[in-house]
């Protein structure tokens, strides 16, 4: 049997070192936990980075994958599959859509609407807004659309044509906006900025600012989509409807997937040859996908993700009564929760982290901000309770 530190030894000559691993290697789940080779136990709040919304080894995405798998896996693009064609209507049909493409990540998905916005533009229009403190991925030009200079760094020159706006500034934005701008990009919610909600206000003013100039609004719900904030996506508690949509992480539970989502008029854009994603719509993927938007969608499901969000943050607003020093408040939108730090929390930001793997739990310091967590959606209150007792006694050590 492999333990955490063979496996650890053995992974390390291996893999190129772009990933700050903890020293555990993750051999089985159950819906919110995880236990390692040396058959320790954790409490997972954080899904695979938000993506495992249902948890570990749903059994009824489990059963979607394995009957897949044993009739087709893969064909070309060049032919149709049904499991693609039942989770493009899927979609579309709970959501303002009405045309879907289909690859393989959040990335993926960017890069897709960056084009699309492009080649749905007029020749001189070619710039795309994003704000300070996005994230949008890690190829060259979602990069370069991401408002965050230290994933820039060492990547020099990116691709030209992305400009970043101060977050919140309406007034800066709109200067920036110039004949050749063709679109602005946001999340609904900065997830790696640290959990950073854009006020409905700010957002309308967005969308504003796109019907002023002619722009696209291409909403970025990568970490947002899929019930995360309480309903299928964040657009829909906003009363903002983008042009373009990218979706990924969460949308099959685990196996790599992304969307996106737009009109049937911009859509048209793209003919045969503009773009492509070789495994884009792989048939187990959207097997999955399918299987969870089933259960995602079902009567009540995103109703309780709402009140467990309200819970979950409730309870940390009282965490930063409690230790006033550390944690300023608490926000976020469904069970995509952050625990606010004060300055002086910052610099334990990684400390507590690190304390609560400890003590078997999953969590991680987004944006040198907020200690965030992103549960599975069907996280139950009993282990949020677990988590924020946890959490206590780590505050009180510092």
């Amino acid at each position: 049997m492999n333990s955490n530190k063979e496996l650890k030894e053995r992974g390390d000559k291996v893999f190129v070192g772009t990933y700050s691993r903890y020293p555990a290697a993750m051999v089985k789940g159950s819906g919110c936990r995880l236990t390692d080779a040396d058959g320790r136990q954790y409490l997972d709040f954080m899904a695979g980075i938000a993506v495992c919304a249902l948890g570990h080894a749903h059994p009824k995405i489990t059963e979607a994958i394995c009957r897949q798998a044993g009739e087709l896996v893969h064909v070309s693009n060049l032919y149709y599959t049904l499991p693609q064609i039942e989770l493009a209507e899927t979609i579309i049909a709970h959501s303002f859509g009405e045309k879907l493409f289909l690859c393989n990540s959040g990335a993926e998905a960017n890069e897709a609407a960056i084009k699309l916005a492009r080649i749905y533009s007029a020749a001189e229009r070619y710039k795309i807004i994003s704000l300070s403190g996005s994230f949008h991925g890690r190829t060259l030009a979602t990069v370069a659309a991401t408002g965050q200079p230290k994933f820039h760094k060492g990547f020099q020159p990116l691709p030209e044509g992305f400009l970043h706006a101060p977050f919140g500034d309406l007034l800066a934005l709109e200067e920036m906006i110039d004949s050749s701008t063709c679109a602005i990009l946001c999340e609904p919610l900065q997830g790696e900025g640290g959990v950073r909600p854009l006020a409905k206000e700010y957002l309308q003013g967005i969308q504003a600012l796109c019907k002023k100039h002619g722009l696209l609004l291409i909403f970025d719900e990568v970490q947002t989509g899929m019930g995360r904030t309480g309903s299928l996506f964040a657009y829909e508690q906003l009363g903002i409807q983008p042009d373009i949509l990218t979706m990924a992480k969460a949308l099959a539970n685990g196996l790599p997937i992304g969307g996106m989502l737009t009109s049937e008029k911009i859509a048209a854009a793209f003919v045969p040859g503009t773009h492509a994603s070789t495994f884009g719509g792989n048939p187990v993927a959207c097997a999955a996908a399918v299987a969870t938007l089933k259960i995602i969608l079902a009567d009540g499901f995103l109703a309780d993700v709402m009140q467990k969000g309200a819970y979950f943050q409730a309870e940390l607003r009282k965490l930063a009564q409690r230790f006033p020093a550390l944690l300023s408040s608490a926000r976020g939108m469904g069970l995509l929760v952050g625990a606010v730090l004060t300055e002086q929390g910052v610099a334990h930001g990684t400390a507590i982290v690190n304390k609560m793997f400890d003590r078997g739990f999953l969590m991680n310091f987004a944006g040198n901000v907020a200690l965030r967590f992103v549960p599975p959606l069907i996280v139950t209150k009993e282990e949020i309770d677990l988590l924020v007792a946890a959490l206590a006694e780590v505050l009180a050590e510092f």
